[in-house]
């Protein structure tokens, strides 16, 4: 109950243009906030109500600025075909694929963490179907009642609700039941606050042939940059034309860019910047796939919806941006803040990924300020 009144006084103020402003105090800066990583404080439940009213009502999670699928499908996929994939979907089914191949299971099981409406685990179900694979189950894993909700509906009207099956648990106190042949993250770590926790749990579930296969944030705490790219995103802000440095989601102008804490009023990015090094001490990469960090400043919510792809001055900045971070990635000066990654638990000989950026290359120095 609780939950859904949260839920309607988001409603009330993005309905009224109030939600930024309130977005603006929360994500004000405040002295001795540091990470916050215990998942039984009082803290920590009232974000918990926060996070599940925030994504209640939300039906589209992954709604993006045009400018975002320009910067994609130039950019990012073109690299991702290099390694044999067509998008990040087929990335999951792929290596899938791989896993069910060496499984003597005979009911292929999957765990998906942080599924929401279950809106991607339904696309893989639909694509494993496709391709011949019928005996296997994607069990979904949130704390969100109203979105497993609208997750089953989906799955009963696409024909694979006996694929789909919900579970209500909070992942941070997920404890799995059996063995599994694959755990999908699909963008749900950088929510996570006992990451050291989930992924020992993840890493002790897994048969032998499982894959933990993930698409997710590693950049900054709060999706925050580091100072050495901080540097490069105020070179390019300055840049900017007016019209292009409003911030949507506050509702502000922003003639210098603003370093906010996205972590400020849920867990959005709550311990992004330890995904990468804690995954590198426990498991073995059989693929990795590492990229973005100051072009994501430019085509995120917050101010992508000011460029427009068809604008050839705006796709040429996204343009220069993009090499500049490649550029800068592949020096070590700075590290990506986005990854696709399957890891086993044991060591494996399959080693995929783009010169010179592994797994380990990938991770920022903790010691860096």
């Amino acid at each position: 109950m609780l939950v859904q009144s949260l839920s309607r006084l988001r409603g009330v103020l993005k309905a009224t243009g109030l939600l930024p402003v309130v977005k603006r105090l929360l994500y004000a800066p405040r002295e001795g906030d540091g990470v916050m990583a215990d998942a039984s404080s009082l803290r920590y439940r009232i974000k918990a109500l926060i996070e599940q009213a925030n994504f209640a009502a939300v039906t589209t999670v992954h709604d993006l600025p045009a400018i975002h699928e320009y910067w994609t499908e130039r950019h990012i996929v073109p690299q991702l075909r290099h390694l044999g994939y067509e998008s990040v979907e087929c990335f999951f089914v792929e290596n899938l694929l791989r896993a069910f191949a060496t499984s003597s299971n005979k009911l292929l099981r999957c765990a998906s963490i942080g599924s929401g409406n279950c809106d991607f685990e339904i696309k893989l179900a639909r694509n494993l179907l496709a391709r011949g694979v019928s005996d296997f189950v994607i069990e979904c894993i949130d704390f969100n009642a109203e979105m497993l909700d609208r997750g089953v509906k989906a799955a009963q009207a696409e024909g694979v609700a006996s694929r789909i099956v919900p579970v209500r648990v909070d992942f941070n106190h997920w404890v799995p039941e059996g063995r599994y042949d694959a755990v999908l993250a699909n963008m749900s770590l950088h929510h996570v606050v006992n990451l050291e926790d989930l992924f020992d749990r993840v890493k002790a579930c897994l048969l032998s042939s499982g894959r933990f296969i993930t698409s997710d944030i590693i950049g900054r705490n709060g999706h925050m940059r580091w100072p050495e790219a901080l540097e490069i995103v105020n070179e390019y802000w300055s840049r900017l034309p007016p019209s292009h440095r409003y911030n949507r989601m506050l509702a502000k102008q922003q003639d210098e860019y603003v370093n906010f804490d996205c972590s400020r009023s849920g867990f959005e990015g709550i311990r992004a910047q330890d995904i990468l090094p804690l995954l590198v001490e426990r498991f073995h990469f059989e693929s990795f796939f590492g990229y973005a960090n100051v072009t994501e400043c430019f085509v995120d919510r917050a101010v992508g919806y000011n460029f427009d792809p068809a604008r050839a001055w705006d796709r040429e900045f996204i343009d220069r941006v993009h090499a500049r971070d490649v550029e800068e990635m592949n020096a070590g000066r700075i590290k990506p803040t986005h990854m696709l990654a399957v890891m086993s638990a044991a060591p494996t000989d399959r080693a995929e990924f783009i010169a010179p950026l592994t797994a380990a290359f990938c991770v920022r120095p903790p010691t860096s300020h």
